[in-house]
This record gives C-alpha cells, sequence and structure tokens, in this order.
C-alpha cells in the first residue's frame, strides 16, 4: 500500500493504478490515513533543507585527529618474550622425557675387562639380543606417548611460526 501512494504522489504510476488508487482513497479509511501521512512527511522532507559540509570538511578533520597522539601500529601484538618462554618449556619438557628415557636403560661399561664398551640391559628384560629389546618397559605409559605427541606438535607450529615470521621478513 505503501509503495503504490508513493508512487502516486510523486506521480510515477500509469493512469489506471492512478484511478484505482484514487477509488481507493475516496472509499478506504485506511488509504486516506495512509495518504495524509505520507503527504505529511513529503512536506517536512521537501520544507527542510540539507546542509553541505564546508569544502575544508575533511581537512578539519584530519586535522583534529593530528592533534591527538595516535598510537602506531605495532608489528606483532604477541609479546616475544612469551613466545620464547613457551618455546624454551616445550624444550625443556622434551630434554626432560629424553633424559628420562635414557635413564630408564642401564649403561654400564666393562671397568674390569678392559673392553670400554656400553650395554643395554638385555640380561635385565631377559632378552639375548638387541633387536628383541622390549620398548613397552620405556613406553609404557599413555600419558606420556599423549604428552610426547603434544609436545612435538607444539614444536612443529612453533618452527612454523618462526619460518613464516622469517619469511615474511625476507619479502618486506
Amino acid at each position: 500500500m505503501e509503495d503504490r501512494l508513493w508512487d502516486y504522489i510523486d506521480g510515477h504510476c500509469s493512469p489506471a493504478e492512478r484511478s484505482a488508487i484514487e477509488e481507493l482513497l475516496a472509499t478506504n479509511r485506511d488509504w486516506q490515513q495512509k495518504h495524509r501521512e505520507l503527504l505529511n512527511l513529503q512536506q517536512l522532507l521537501s520544507s527542510s533543507e540539507l546542509e553541505a559540509p564546508s569544502m575544508r570538511f575533511a581537512k578539519n578533520v584530519m586535522e583534529e585527529i593530528a592533534r591527538y597522539h595516535v598510537a602506531p601500529a605495532t608489528k606483532s601484538y604477541v609479546n616475544k618474550n612469551i613466545i620464547r618462554g613457551i618455546g624454551a618449556f616445550f624444550v625443556t619438557m622434551i630434554l626432560g622425557v629424553l633424559t628420562y628415557l635414557i635413564v630408564q636403560f642401564k649403561w654400564s661399561t666393562g671397568f674390569g675387562s678392559g673392553t670400554g664398551d656400553l650395554k643395554l640391559p638385555v640380561e635385565k628384560l631377559g632378552l639375548n639380543r638387541l633387536d628383541n629389546l622390549n620398548y613397552s618397559r620405556v613406553f609404557n605409559s599413555t600419558y606420556l606417548i599423549v604428552f610426547l605427541a603434544i609436545a612435538v606438535i607444539s614444536g612443529l607450529m612453533l618452527l612454523d611460526m618462526y619460518l613464516q615470521q622469517k619469511k615474511r621478513q625476507h619479502t618486506a
């Protein structure tokens, strides 16, 4: 109804549509009320004059902004010391796990025999050959496996972030 009335007020409707709207305005109170509202709105819009901004509007705005000290954009929103700390934590944890794994093996040297070679505790494990070494004694915890997987993934992510940063610095 509103669109048809606007077309009627603006004179953009066909003569057949114009006569149909005039008939509705003569008989229907809703159409009459809406027509009056739209006429009042059109009169308000046509009577008010829009002010054009001054010619120096953009320059005035920029000068006002320049008066304030705007903080420059930072290269990175993450503190590099935090990233280094996280990386040091993971490196320390990986070294700790590797140390734990190495300590689990009983290394022995033949001081008395003079051979000086290192031997794995295959006798203690009940194994005669190194191929049959049972690693389940060392990797027996699910938590250890999950931790190692998380540590490796995190390390790879840190390496990827580092390499991408170097690549961005090289191209810039």
